[in-house]
């Protein structure tokens, strides 16, 4: 199993998905404990002194004007965790609870939150035990931190609440932290603050987004180039002169994908020999490149502002190297926030190119010679034109989540916590519109590989053919007449989604960008 060694500088987004898809055992450098117990004198030195200190010695947000006496300070700390634990909804997926908990526990290694090591070491074990807190889908504004969720991760610390076992069931977190001989922890000043504050959440859920996407991306670009195949298209619109007078680099990447796929292909170029010669290609299918090329762009910006959360301590107030311990808010999530709204925007314009390329292979009007939606015998059989419905219905829902959530704001905590990012919201929206995306794909892929199976008289390039291969080798179907679609399309999706197609085309064409 690997090992993942949280340190005091941040974390990579590989670290992320180890630990929060694949399990990858969590210790604590030697370094974090240092520094862990270095911050949390300075935080106890504070909490001697009669004067208040937020978060340590003092209520939170709009009751921050009371100083509490420190024999009420731990039943301050437990409060907290119990009153903001008040989540609701369905539950969220084990992956986004593992990678917020294992983002918090990076931030309280950096020694900036003033935590006790054996907190720390607490968040570390409950995740090495497989014990998943039960977190719901409402209860964070994005801002002091996703509150609610990162509270019932709080909650499962203190044992109480319920969090999912390694056997998947669900039962009391006291109970399944006492059979893996983990003590609940009794929190003390700042601690219970300082576990609940931080864009863990949406941080977590943007780095598997864009690990998905980045799958995806690559996938829109091979389907792409089998569609342009299967219409007869030209692949002289991709030649890398034509990109180097536009630099956008995501642009091309995408061209240079779409090529490598085309190269050999006995497909393509077809314009004169038929009835109703073409001068160019639909946009759809021609400018493939720019808008799959300026989501690529859209998800480097992404990837550099998770790279910067992910090397943040995000906490308020928060330990300096100096000593000082100071009120902030860098826990407003409007860098992430904007990110995750400006993925779901791209996902949805790659989304409908896609759906308009499956709709010209069906439409016998625009598909040059194919059977009208690919049926074996049209009339009798229906063929492909109620998956391009399924896709269509995708894709109109792709278009509302687009909708930006962090143009939202609702105040809170009595006018104190006056403007708040949403992007827990942005990122829960994402996380659908991701699964769309590869839904909406794979009917593409579905379509355009049964187009070019159709071209019989014709040889598809040889990357066209190991995907097709590949395909069916997974037991997804090719022409013929009517059948139960929905299984198929269920088996493409997995294959898309699983990376099996980006994995059928690379040996032949290389590594994809």
């Amino acid at each position: 199993m690997q090992t993942v060694v949280v340190g005091t500088s941040g974390t990579t987004a590989d670290d992320v998905i180890a630990v929060a898809r694949h399990g990858a055992r969590v210790e604590l450098s030697g370094e974090a404990l240092a520094a862990l117990a270095e911050a949390r004198s300075i935080v106890d030195a504070l909490a001697a002194k009669p004067e208040p200190v937020y978060g340590v010695s003092t209520g939170f947000g709009a009751l921050a004007t009371r100083h509490i006496s420190p024999e009420l300070r731990a039943q301050l700390q437990r409060n907290i965790v119990r009153s903001h634990a008040a989540g609701m909804g369905p539950r969220v997926e084990r992956e986004v609870v593992r990678a917020l908990m294992f983002l918090r526990l990076k931030t309280v290694c950096s020694g900036r939150t003033g935590v006790r090591p054996e907190v720390a070491q607490t968040m570390a074990d409950v995740l090495n035990a497989g014990i998943t807190p039960v977190v719901h889908e409402y209860g964070s504004l994005g801002c002091s931190g996703d509150l609610a969720p990162l509270s019932h991760c709080a909650l499962a610390l203190m044992g109480e609440g319920d969090a999912e076992g390694p056997d998947g069931r669900v039962r009391p977190a006291g109970e399944l932290l006492a059979e893996h001989g983990i003590a609940p922890v009794e929190l003390r000043e700042k601690e219970g603050l300082a576990l609940l504050n931080g864009t863990d959440g949406m941080l977590g859920m943007l780095v598997m987004a864009l690990a998905d996407l980045d799958r995806l991306y690559k996938s829109a670009d091979i389907t792409a180039a089998l569609t342009l195949e299967a219409l007869l298209g030209t692949e002289k619109v991709l030649a890398p002169e034509l990109h180097t007078i536009r630099p956008h680099p995501g642009q091309g990447a995408s061209a240079a994908n779409m090529l490598a796929v085309l190269k050999g292909s006995g497909l393509t170029g077809h314009f004169q020999e038929e009835a109703a010669p073409r001068v160019q290609d639909a946009y759809s299918v021609r400018c493939a490149p720019q808008v799959a090329g300026a989501g690529r762009d859209t998800m480097a910006h992404a990837r550099l502002v998770a790279e910067r959360e992910l090397a943040s301590a995000v906490d308020n107030p928060v330990v300096l190297p100096d000593g000082r311990v100071e009120s902030n808010g860098n826990f407003h999530g409007a860098p992430v926030a904007y990110v995750l709204d400006f993925l779901a925007i791209a996902a949805a314009d790659l989304g409908s190119i896609s759906e308009r390329r499956t709709d010209r292979l069906l439409d016998k009007n625009r598909s040059h010679g194919l059977p009208p939606f690919l049926a074996d015998d049209a009339g009798v059989d229906s063929g492909l034109m109620i998956a391009q419905y399924t896709q269509a219905a995708l894709v109109s829902e792709m278009k509302r989540l687009a909708v930006p959530a962090s143009a939202d704001s609702i105040p809170s905590s009595a006018m104190q916590e006056d403007h708040v990012s949403m992007g827990w919201s942005a990122a829960r929206k994402l996380r659908t519109a991701v699964g769309n995306l590869g839904r909406i794909i794979a009917v593409e892929l579905y379509a355009a590989t049964r187009a070019i199976e159709l071209r019989r008289h014709l040889t598809p390039a040889p990357a066209s053919q190991a995907a097709i291969e590949a395909l069916r080798a997974a037991g997804i179907q090719g022409p013929g007449p009517d059948r139960f679609l929905a299984p198929d399309l269920d088996a493409a999706d997995t294959f898309v989604r699983d990376g099996l197609l980006v994995a059928a085309v690379e040996p032949v064409t290389g590594p994809l960008a």
